[in-house]
C-alpha cells in the first residue's frame, strides 16, 4: 500500500507538470499568438523549473527526510494554479500593454514576452512539483546500493505521468473543458498530492534509516 501511495503521488505530479505545460501554452497564446516562439518559451520555462525542482528536492530531502515537508509546497502551489485564472490576464496584461498598439512589436520582445509571461505565472508551481521525484527517491532508498534501481522507477512512474498528461490535456481535456476549469482542476490535483503527502508522513515515519546507517555500495 505504501508503495502505490508514493508510485501513485508521483505519477500525479508528472501528469500535473505536463498539464501545465501544454495547457500553459494555449493560455500564453490568447495573448501572444500561436507562434513558435511561445512553445518555445513553454517549453524552456517548465524544463528550467524542471532543474530547479529537482536540484530543490534532493536538497530538502537530504536536509528533512519528511513526507510532510512536500504539503508546504504543494498546497501553496495547487492554490496558486488554481488562481490562475484570477491573477494571470493581468500580468499578461502589463506584459502586453507597454507596446504601443500602433508599432509592430519588435522581434526581441515577440521572443521573450512569452517567457516572461510563463515565469510569472508557470514557473513557481512547476518548481514545487518537480521537486517530487528526487525527494520521493531519497526517502525510499534505504541503502546506497538500491539508489539507482528506486531513481530509475521513481522517475520512469514521472514521466509516465507526463506521458498521460500530453494525451489527456491535449485530446480530452481541451475539448470537454474551458482553460479556467482545467487550472482548478490541476490546481486540486496539486493539493491532494500535498494532503498524500501528509498522510504519507504518519506511514513512513520511523522506517527510515537513521543517518550514517545507509550501507555502502558494493564495489
Amino acid at each position: 500500500m505504501r508503495a502505490f501511495m508514493v508510485a501513485l503521488i508521483v505519477f500525479v505530479g508528472g501528469f500535473a507538470i505536463m498539464v501545465l505545460e501544454i495547457i500553459g501554452a494555449r493560455f500564453l497564446a490568447k495573448d501572444f499568438g500561436s507562434s513558435f516562439y511561445v512553445w518555445v518559451s513553454q517549453i524552456g520555462v517548465v524544463l528550467t523549473a524542471l532543474a530547479v525542482g529537482y536540484f530543490l528536492g534532493g536538497w530538502l530531502a537530504d536536509r528533512f527526510q519528511r513526507f510532510s515537508l512536500l504539503a508546504y509546497l504543494l498546497l501553496p502551489a495547487g492554490a496558486l494554479t488554481m488562481l490562475v485564472p484570477v491573477f494571470a490576464p493581468r500580468l499578461i496584461d502589463a506584459i502586453v500593454m507597454r507596446h504601443p498598439a500602433d508599432r509592430a512589436v519588435p522581434l526581441l520582445w515577440q521572443k521573450l514576452d512569452p517567457a516572461i509571461g510563463s515565469c510569472l505565472v508557470f514557473l513557481l508551481p512547476c518548481v514545487m512539483l518537480a521537486a517530487l521525484s528526487p525527494f520521493m527517491t531519497r526517502m525510499m532508498s534505504r541503502q546506497l546500493g538500491h539508489v539507482g534501481r528506486t531513481s530509475g522507477l521513481v522517475f520512469a512512474i514521472s514521466t509516465a505521468g507526463s506521458i498521460a498528461g500530453v494525451f489527456i490535456s491535449g485530446y480530452v481535456l481541451i475539448d470537454h473543458m474551458n482553460l479556467s476549469s482545467i487550472f482548478r482542476l490541476t490546481g486540486a490535483l496539486t493539493i491532494g498530492l500535498g494532503l498524500a503527502c501528509w498522510v504519507a508522513d504518519g506511514w513512513f515515519r520511523g522506517r527510515a534509516p537513521a543517518k550514517g546507517t545507509e550501507q555502502p555500495c558494493e564495489t
